[in-house]
């Protein structure tokens, strides 16, 4: 059996504690590989082994920074298969997400390797009579992440690469449940050239994050997961005093209104709530129905929902894959019955689907006339269900996603540039699409909530992403007037 260890200081480095766990394929159901689960004490010693590091590669010149970047930027891109068939493998996703996932990913080294330009301070010239007053960022210290299942190698490189550029360390704690295609990424880290100590990875449980949220030594921490976790690292966190960023979960709204091409809206949400068997944060889970388009769209949806292909993930024909456990496929399944029970009208059922093998899988499932006081509307379910909630008019959906907990991503369907225009400005969420279902900023802007999405106030990569991980200090310096100096400098007099 395969045994996925930590990465520490550039080299394996095997679990002590005596603990593991099972890493599954969840198409076959079968267990994969061991995962080693780190004691306090083993994430210590990588902590340990980022504090050495910094010193060093701190004052690393950002000539030397860039190099480096760059040339971890070609080589994830050269190994993008490897890493897609390794998430594939362990969290089931079909390969041409995986390979999605990985060019998203991506982006953000990219943008890391302009931090030359990043890093740049201000500057004020004689602000007062031979006053410069500027400012600089440095680095924090050592730095941590602690990062879901549902996009092991991508969100990692949300967060290490903008925190090692600038002139951080980091030490890593990837989802216990797939962990390979992670640990894939640092052994490329260190194949760049960068200095041991400055990527650190640990696997672990709660012992280890609540590990990382104590360490003295870790000046900040950025999550993302569900919300009650990301509401608890951030607690915890910034009790001990660091600086804290933590994502957390989401209700997306997809609002199509009555002029909306129907079968761009139809094609749009299945492939946003069902890609990834729905186990995405920005995931489109309510389609917000204005108006008499409900009876098309509902219709429009089902037929395309009639064609989808379930299946391995590594299989070429496979549109999606499994959902990432049996606990996790039964809890959402579950759903569906408790939806019908408060009224919902049961359009596509996946639990009727049948499949081959021990494998999680499960059929989409599409609920109609489901109303905001039902469990299905409440709760995060982070699976292939998607609502249909009907809405008499576009103020009413409006208003509908204005008293939802969660902000992470909200969507409009219109050839109405108006409307359009107006729902950017209306829209309670951090991040809106206008005929887009999945609105993901691009590496050079910055991803986050708002509400129960973000616990914090700085989203993650991208501009913000340098706040996060730099400090700010402000300098005033005076410098003497030439002329006063006693000793002559050659320098002309009364200027």
């Amino acid at each position: 059996m395969k045994t996925i260890e930590h990465f520490v200081n550039g080299s394996s480095a095997s679990c002590e504690s005596g603990r593991s766990q099972p890493v599954f394929n969840p198409a076959t159901g079968e267990q994969a590989a061991e995962v080693g689960l780190a004691s306090a004490a083993e994430v210590d010693a990588a902590v340990a082994a980022a504090k050495s590091a910094f010193e060093q590669w701190s004052t690393t010149s950002l000539a030397a920074r860039t190099k480096l970047m760059f040339a971890f930027r070609n080589l994830v891109e050269a190994n993008a298969s490897e890493i897609a068939t390794r998430l594939t493998a362990e969290h089931g996703k079909v390969h041409s997400d995986a390979l999605g996932e990985v060019a998203r990913g991506l982006e953000n080294i990219e943008y890391a390797c302009g931090l030359a330009d990043l890093l740049k301070g201000s500057f004020n010239s004689q602000a007062s009579s031979g006053v410069d007053v500027y400012t600089v960022r440095q680095p924090l210290g050592v730095v941590a992440g602690i990062t879901p299942f549902n996009f092991p190698a991508m969100v990692p490189l949300w967060m290490f690469p903008n925190a090692v550029a600038c002139g951080n360390t980091f030490v890593l704690k990837p989802s216990e449940r797939d962990p390979s295609a992670p640990r894939l990424v640092a052994e490329l880290f260190a194949e760049a050239g960068f200095p041991p100590g400055v990527l650190n990875v640990v696997n672990g449980d709660k012992v280890a994050v609540d590990r990382l949220l104590n360490n003295p030594d870790i000046a900040a921490v950025s999550f993302v997961g569900s919300t009650p976790i990301a509401r608890y690292v951030y607690e915890t966190g910034t009790a001990a005093g660091k600086r804290v960023q933590a994502l957390g979960g989401a209700k997306n709204h997809m609002v199509v209104l009555p002029d909306a091409d129907i079968d761009l809206a139809a094609d749009s949400a299945v492939s946003a709530a069902y890609g990834s068997a729905g186990e995405r944060c920005m995931a489109v889970s309510v389609v917000v129905a204005v108006g008499d388009c409900a009876d098309a769209l509902v219709d429009a949806i089902k037929v395309r929902i009639d064609k989808l292909r379930i299946g391995p993930g590594n299989e070429p024909d496979s549109e999606m894959g499994p959902l990432i456990t049996r606990e996790h496929r039964d809890r959402v399944a579950s759903y569906v019955g408790v939806g019908a029970g408060e009224g919902a009208t049961v359009v596509v059922d996946g639990r009727d689907a049948t499949f081959d093998g021990d494998g999680f899988f499960l059929g989409v499932s599409l609920l109609d006339h489901v109303t905001a006081d039902m469990s299905v509307y409440r709760d995060e379910i982070f699976g292939p269900v998607l609502c249909v909630v009907r809405a008499d008019s576009y103020h009413q959906a409006v208003e509908l996603m204005a008293q939802n907990p969660w902000g992470n991503g909200a969507a409009i369907f219109t050839r109405d540039g108006g409307a359009a225009r107006q729902f950017q400005l209306d829209a309670d969420a951090g991040m809106v699409g206008i005929n887009v279902p999945i609105p993901v900023p691009v590496g050079y802007h910055s991803f986050g909530g708002w509400k129960n999405s973000l616990f914090g106030d700085t989203h993650m990569y991208g501009p913000e992403g340098i706040h996060f991980f730099t400090k700010a200090k402000a300098i005033t310096a005076r410098w003497p007037d030439p002329a006063d100096s006693s000793v002559d400098l050659g320098f002309p007099r009364n200027r």
